[in-house]
């Protein structure tokens, strides 16, 4: 996977997370409109405390494509 496609995978899982748990778990948090992968994982820990089991799914799925990006 290159840089490129790597960073879009990561803002399009960001952007979900605000999308579908911004009331829920993310209410303390700005959404930024291009994360870098180290913003994206900010946001991980909300979503596994405040979350369902479909938010920590998430959350494991950010913390994946962010450490493909390294």
């Amino acid at each position: 996977m290159n840089a490129e496609s790597s960073q879009s995978e990561i803002e399009a899982l960001y952007h979900r997370a605000f999308a579908d748990y911004r009331v829920r778990a993310l209410w303390n948090q700005r959404e930024l409109e291009h994360p870098t992968p180290e913003e994206a994982l900010t946001i991980t820990r909300s979503l596994r405390i405040e979350g369902d089991m479909n938010a920590r799914r998430l959350a494991e799925q950010i913390e994946r494509a962010c450490r493909a990006s390294v």
